[in-house]
């Protein structure tokens, strides 16, 4: 489906027609170069590849030097690739325009890292038994984790202790409440995974 990249502004609110106060998200939507136009014949599908956000030339390899001079631009930050159905050559502009009359759009971003977490954040756990009765030290332990004498082993997936956070999570069907061409930017309604100034894709 088409999209652009883009950069997680932050949130606010916006009063709606009827007075309440909701609660959105600024994105920064492009604008974006086509980069690489993607066949069936050559590549065996349909898509246009996007770049967004300048680069160093130092820090892009010779290949993707390659890549950009032959597009006619300067090497970008952020590479993705769209389904379009429409046709677009080399060096095309994407911009903000492509959702104006979108109604609703999904966003993709990467969520905030949390480290090593425990079982009561990480799954919401509640806690095993009282704090009395001569326990004192298991509060938000995860209590049995299933081994037993056959087969001796935990299976996977057992929801136990560990690394959370820092995974790519798409929120779907954002309703779109702006969009404001001359600044780049959308407004969708609720919030987006990711932290201020953290690359977000957004999808029709």
């Amino acid at each position: 489906m088409p999209g652009l990249i883009g950069r997680k502004i932050g949130m606010t609110s916006v009063f709606s027609a009827d007075g309440k106060n909701v609660p959105c998200t600024v994105i920064e939507a492009g604008p974006c170069v086509v980069t690489q136009v993607k066949t069936i014949e050559k590549d065996g599908y349909k898509a246009i590849q996007l770049g967004y956000g300048e680069a160093k030339e130092k820090n892009t390899t010779k290949p993707m030097q390659g890549v950009f001079k032959k597009a006619g631009t300067t090497p970008k930050k952020h590479l993705a690739e769209f389904k379009f159905d429409e046709e677009y050559n080399l060096g095309d502009t994407i911009t903000v325009d492509l959702f104006a009359d979108a109604e609703f759009v999904d966003v993709v971003g990467t969520s905030k890292g949390k480290g090593f977490q425990g079982v009561v954040k990480r799954h919401g756990f509640g806690g095993v038994g009282q704090s009395t009765h001569g326990q004192d030290d298991r509060a938000r332990k995860p209590g049995s984790i299933g081994a037993c004498s056959y087969p001796a082993k935990v299976f996977k997936g057992m929801r136990m202790a560990g690394h959370m956070g820092c995974d790519r999570v798409t929120t779907q069907n954002l309703k779109v409440l702006k969009v404001i061409p001359e600044h780049n930017l959308i407004i969708v309604k609720g919030s987006v995974a990711g932290f201020k100034g953290s690359t977000v894709l957004i999808q029709k």
